[in-house]
């Protein structure tokens, strides 16, 4: 009954395209389940759902595919049984895994006809835009915050991509306020975050994403004192696994550096000195408590409890990296424990270790949920903006199916405005994209054989590039006429694995005009025969030049009507004006009926498409 509803509202033929497509669901969590539900029941004929997490409790009020005895499960696989009650019939695969894995190739993305983004966080979503853009699969972006929403079709060379348009830089903290005067509870938390939690069990990073080191007259002591706690802490790392590893912790970052600052008097003139923690008395205090403290996370812990659960969680992941470090081979990287908001163990850690040091500052303490809240950066999530986001992806994914892109829509959901769903025409690609607006080829490589000579040789003799060119890895220059000391390198001990992406700039500019960046996807082929060479050339890229910016001619003034140039431009979304219209291709896109505006309707200038007339709004 419902397969023929759908015939009847679709179409025989985009049915069929329907029946016959094979897509990827990246994400199964709230715009996810909507998504997935919606697949099975419109009928699409193979879907395969990706998803890293497993369900926690807080998920359940929006993620209406699970269930409480699904809690600490993963999502997908979880997600794929639900769906299959919907449309027994419907043929799932689900992978409990990273999208970012090796394992899922440029090949396995272009063996789909449409992938679908449901996913909350930005190197993710730029990870499966470039894995797109190189297979030349078409790509349905979405994503939701609070009550807005959008929904955005991507294709190669003919739409933007996702990183076409600059994203919002995350939010950052001075890394004196984190070290030294931590004044919000949020501080505590970036504090634990990403300085603690790499100092002990990660890697050190001299620029955590979330602290600002930059380096100035101002801020110089401070850096300065940061590496010397950081080189104590490494210290004091060498001694994990053993009785008194927590006491070290404990009493180098909750005594010893707090008692560092109080010696400082000119900090505490209008603040109150912050306390000291004594490891001993904590001990006592908290005899009575329990670890399974730390399941309760809609209460604030009290102090004794957070020590508590500092000691369990710090135990707990020194028992999972002392394990990583035993399975780990001698070729491969150092392992490492990052934070994930749905890691319980650094999530247990993050929440005791910021609480301790709230408690120093006379700061508010935060509940496991609240500081999972603060660390994960979540913006709660709406049910009904997900669902009607959901939808929009569907029926966007129509068009693709259509091979109708010329009428699919940039979409957003807007809680203001006389209209919930506005939309808009989809853009060219921008031409400066560092993303989509490149070159691309394909290369094959014997691991074993293959040095960064034999890369560059390659592109020297089959594609023509100079002298000056340069070769860059995830943004780390590896080659350029300067930087020749790694030729010998195998490839492989470069850290050039199996589907690895690498850029080549031309920087040939003296005599002729360069050609664009030439992104390169990497494949390892073990199998390559001794006869042949090490690095092979799997098709011959068009590398255009790059184009030489255009002449902009003096602007003549232009008649005025009603208080508004007649051309039809106006300035785009962003740049100075009210921002109702929006510029595509050089037009201005049609205004939505009972859309509301800044300005003044009477000087709104919509240019007609079907006949190119100019019609004045009055």
């Amino acid at each position: 009954m419902r397969a023929s509803s759908i015939k009847r509202s679709l179409g025989v033929e985009l049915t069929n395209s329907i029946k016959q497509s094979r897509v990827l669901l990246v994400g199964a969590g709230g715009i996810g389940c909507e998504l997935l539900k919606n697949l099975v029941l419109t009928g699409f004929g193979e879907i395969h759902i990706i998803d890293l997490d497993t369900i926690d409790l807080s998920n359940l009020n929006r993620q209406f595919l699970f269930r409480h005895e699904h809690i600490k499960k993963p999502k997908a696989l979880v997600a794929k049984e639900v769906a299959h009650r919907f449309q027994p019939s419907a043929k799932l695969e689900a992978y409990h895994a990273n999208i970012t894995d090796s394992q899922f190739s440029v090949d396995w993305f272009g063996s789909f006809n449409i992938v679908f983004n449901a996913l909350d966080n930005l190197a993710a979503r730029r990870h499966v835009n470039r894995m797109c853009l190189a297979a030349g699969v078409p790509l349905v972006e979405s994503g939701t915050t609070g009550f807005n929403g959008q929904v955005q079709v991507i294709e190669k060379g003919k739409t933007e991509c996702y990183d076409c348009n600059e994203k919002e830089t995350p939010k950052s903290f001075p890394i004196c306020t984190i070290r030294s005067n931590p004044t919000q509870p949020i501080h505590c938390i970036v504090w634990a975050k990403n300085y603690l939690i790499p100092e002990l069990f990660g890697q050190s990073e001299d620029n955590p994403e979330e602290l600002d080191t930059t380096e100035d007259a101002d801020n110089a002591e401070e850096i300065e004192e940061l590496r010397r706690e950081a080189q104590a802490l490494n210290e004091i790392r060498n001694s994990m696994g053993s009785d008194d590893f927590t006491r070290k912790v404990f009493e180098k970052v909750f005594r010893d550096d707090i008692e560092r600052l109080r010696r400082v008097e000119d900090m505490w003139k209008e603040r109150t000195r912050p306390d000291l923690l004594d490891y001993d008395k904590l001990q006592e205090e908290s005899a009575s408590v329990e670890p399974t403290v730390s399941i309760t996370d809609q209460r604030v812990w009290t102090l004794a409890e957070d020590f508590v659960v500092f000691k369990d969680s710090a135990d707990r992941l020194t028992r999972r990296l002392k394990e990583m470090q035993a399975k780990a081979s001698s070729e491969d990287e150092a392992p490492v424990i990052t934070f994930d908001k749905d890691d319980v163990d650094t999530l247990d850690f993050v929440t005791a270790t910021a609480n301790l040091r709230a408690n120093i500052f006379h700061l508010e303490a935060k509940s496991k949920f609240d500081t999972k809240q603060m660390a994960g950066n979540i913006i709660p999530a709406i049910a009904t903006t997900n669902a009607m986001t959901a939808s929009l992806c569907v029926l966007q994914a129509f068009k693709v199916l259509q091979d109708n892109l010329a009428n699919a829509k940039m979409v957003f959901l807007e809680r203001s405005g006389a209209r919930a769903i506005n939309s808009d025409s989809l853009d060219p690609p921008k031409p400066n994209c560092p993303v989509c607006s490149v070159a691309q080829g394909r290369v094959s490589f014997d691991p074993e054989r293959a040095t960064l000579e034999d890369l560059v040789n390659v592109l020297r003799e089959e594609l023509g590039y100079s002298k000056e060119f340069s070769v860059i890895k995830g943004g780390n220059l590896i080659y350029d006429l300067d930087l020749n000391d790694q030729l010998s390198s195998k490839l492989s001990d470069m850290g050039i694995t199996n589907w690895a992406f690498l850029t080549v700039v031309d920087e040939d500019d003296r005599d002729k005009d360069p050609r664009i960046d030439l992104q390169l996807v990497i494949s390892a082929t073990p199998e390559l025969s001794e006869e042949s060479k090490p690095v092979v050339l799997q098709s011959t890229p068009d590398i255009p030049r790059r184009p030489k910016p255009a002449l902009i001619p003096p602007v003549e003034a232009a008649p005025v009507t009603n208080g508004t140039s007649v051309t039809g431009k106006r300035k785009r979304e962003g740049e100075d004006g009210d921002g109702d219209e929006t510029m595509t291709n050089g037009h201005i896109a049609k205004k939505v009926a009972g859309e509301s505006s800044n300005g003044d309707d009477n000087d709104l200038i919509v240019l007609d498409d079907d006949d190119g007339a100019i019609l004045i709004d009055d």
